[in-house]
């Protein structure tokens, strides 16, 4: 009888090991746990900061002519608008995953990045322009806060570069976690294992 208690003590054990590890499994293998744990709400305050910091320059250069700063286009107004959303957004679904969420976020990070490319064609075009206008105007006045333009235009293309790297890899991740979900049904469904039975 002892013998056959242990053998059965240990068969449970086996088969609670079993289940446990499958378990790991699937929590692992779950797609939006997958983009959760890329902990997109610490990638998401970093781009609420630099949109924050894009909506303030951008009440900085209203002032300024239209031909020698990124107002023209109201840059940094709109693609400020669009850093605060994906930032909330990365916030708002790493609380609360779900897969129209991270659909949500992936089309945005879409937009915003396009809005970044814009933003990087003009940019480029107006340090063109102010690099030109610099060696044909003397006037220190206007030298100086020509110098001034570009150091803040320079400072907001650099931000707009490191937030289309962060956009770039929760686009990637927001990707692979919706592609997942395809799969989703065939991973979860695992077979139990069959049960020894004892011959009596």
């Amino acid at each position: 009888m002892e013998g056959t208690e242990s053998t059965t003590r240990e068969r449970s054990t086996a088969k609670d090991g079993n289940k446990a590890a499958d378990q790991e499994v699937l929590m692992s293998s779950k797609p939006l746990h997958r983009f959760v744990q890329r902990e997109p709400r610490d990638v998401g305050i970093a781009i609420l900061i630099f949109g924050c910091a894009e909506v303030m320059m951008g009440f900085t250069l209203s002032g300024e002519s239209d031909a020698i700063a990124s107002f023209g286009i109201y840059i940094s107004f709109w693609q400020g608008t669009l850093f605060l959303v994906c930032g909330s957004l990365s916030i708002y679904t790493e609380l609360r995953p779900s897969k129209k969420m991270v659909t949500v976020c992936l089309s945005m990070y879409v937009v915003s990045l396009l809005g970044i490319i814009v933003s990087f064609g003009y940019r480029i075009r107006l340090f063109f322009y102010l690099t030109y206008i610099t060696f044909y105007r003397r006037e220190s006045l206007s030298l100086q806060r020509l110098h001034q333009m570009c150091a803040i235009e320079a400072l907001l293309f650099t931000c707009s570069l490191f937030v289309a790297g962060l956009l770039i890899f929760l686009c990637v991740i927001a990707r692979l976690a919706l592609k997942s979900t395809r799969t989703q049904i065939i991973v979860r469904h695992i077979p139990a294992p069959p049960t020894d039975t004892t011959a009596t």
